[in-house]
């Protein structure tokens, strides 16, 4: 599984924790210092304006921390969201290749060119991929082509996008 941006979750979970990491260190020197001053209030016996300078930075200090924690709550909830979009969308893509294969009635080998040549395979790639010749991919995407009532991949690529476009997938079906 990756994200969006092609990152394997291992690597995401490591920069998220590194970030909590910091976050707990800025906490630790809140309180170190938040420690020194009240230590320095007491031995002074008065609170002094370099004092209340330093209260006033560490109370910063700990803000600080509070708006980095909720903004990384935020950002984490906002991917999770996005990756279970994506998973959606990948899975109704697959749905709508699958309803749409069967409309069109094409065979099993058609079917195996067509998603192929829907996610960018170059005719040679298919080929290798297959382990047939190019000749015989041709054949195969020309029978797509005119079952589909496209002219090219160009066409047949858009009539998938248009379709996820369209609106909402409800309950797994897509339109026809």
């Amino acid at each position: 599984m990756t994200t969006e941006r092609g990152d394997s979750p291992k690597p995401r979970r490591r920069r998220e924790a590194a970030l909590i990491a910091l976050m707990a260190v800025q906490l630790l020197c809140s309180a170190f210092f938040i420690s020194d001053v009240i230590t320095d209030t007491m031995e002074a016996g008065s609170i002094s304006a370099h004092l209340d300078l330093e209260m006033l930075a560490n109370l910063g200090l700990i803000a600080g921390i509070v708006v980095e924690g909720l903004v990384l709550r935020a950002m984490l909830a906002r991917e999770a969201r996005s990756a279970q979009a994506l998973s959606v969308a990948r899975g109704a893509l697959a749905t709508l290749m699958q309803q749409r294969f069967e409309a069109w009635g094409l065979t099993p080998s058609e079917a195996d060119v067509a998603g192929f040549t829907i996610k960018g395979c170059t005719i040679a790639e298919v080929a290798a991929l297959r382990g047939s010749s190019e000749a015989t991919v041709k054949t195969h995407l020309n029978a797509v082509y005119r079952k589909a009532a496209v002219s090219g991949r160009g066409q047949l690529v858009s009539l998938f996008i248009e379709d996820l476009l369209a609106g909402p997938i409800e309950g797994g079906a897509v339109g026809g």
